[in-house]
């Protein structure tokens, strides 16, 4: 049966980002899948949230809270969720972020913050990750954004570091070949709590529901699918693609109104 590749029962995984939005959604996907899964995020609460859907799965539940930021703290958690679990097999790299700026108020830090979080976190923990992953053949899945890929006033710092990760994982795939399969969502506008002046926002909502050629915001449960579909056995045959997880578009949906420069 086809659906049956999509099972990933038995296996370890590590999410981070996972308190909320995509990541808690992404957590409890593949538990349905029926992984176990170490959740990392820096609110031990929402994580305690995602862990008891975890459960209710029928899986084991790791809660890691913690700043990948910090030197250390991404080698010490895939060290925590191979122990705890015996095995690792899946990486989702879905922790980063940067706030829009004009492109005179972004800074040489801003850039260098924007990389780091974003490319040097998930570098930090797929390294650390890869030892335990070779040993049954494992997968890694970079959050990247459609910013990466298309320009829009604002986005310099994020959408130059999304393009990083977007690169950075072919050429880590071609690293860990054939071993380690390393791919990445490319994802647009998201019904997160990142997007909740948007959401209550009826005119601003319409205007990006309308620049989507799809019509609609995407659900954290659209990533989460594409990540199952990356990580299982249904996507074996994927290595260094970036899968574009975004409604269709072709530029930003969302105009943070920026003004031309004079």
């Amino acid at each position: 049966m086809i659906l049956d590749r999509f099972q990933i029962t038995g296996a370890a995984a590590i999410v981070t980002g996972a308190g909320r939005g995509i990541g808690a959604a992404t957590a409890v996907a593949l538990a349905q899948a029926g992984a176990d899964v170490a959740l990392c995020a820096r609110t031990e609460e929402q994580l305690r949230a995602v862990a008891d859907q975890v459960e209710k799965a029928g899986r084991r539940a790791l809660v890691v809270p913690g700043d990948l930021a910090v030197p250390g703290a991404a080698e010490a958690l895939a060290e925590r969720a191979a122990d705890a679990f015996g095995r690792l097999d899946i990486v989702v790299n879905n922790v980063g972020g940067a706030l829009p700026r004009a492109f005179l108020d972004t800074k040489r830090k801003h850039l260098e913050n924007a990389f780091q979080f974003n490319v040097g976190v998930a570098h930090e923990l797929t390294r650390a990750a890869v030892p335990h992953l070779l040993q049954g053949g494992g997968a890694v899945v970079n959050v990247s954004s459609a910013v990466g890929r298309v320009a829009g006033r604002g986005y310099l710092a994020y959408g130059t570091a999304k393009a990083a990760l977007a690169h950075y994982t072919r050429l880590a795939a071609l690293d860990l070949a054939p071993a380690v399969r390393v791919n990445a969502v490319a994802v647009g506008a998201v019904a997160t709590s990142a997007l909740d002046i948007v959401m209550n926002d009826e005119a601003m909502r319409t205007q990006m529901e309308q620049a989507t050629p799809l019509g609609r915001i995407g659900e954290p449960e659209d990533v989460a699918a594409a990540v199952l579909y990356l990580v299982s056995p249904a996507g074996r045959y994927l290595t260094g693609k970036v899968l574009e997880v975004d409604g269709g578009i072709d530029r930003p949906n969302l105009d943070l109104g920026l003004p031309d420069l004079s």
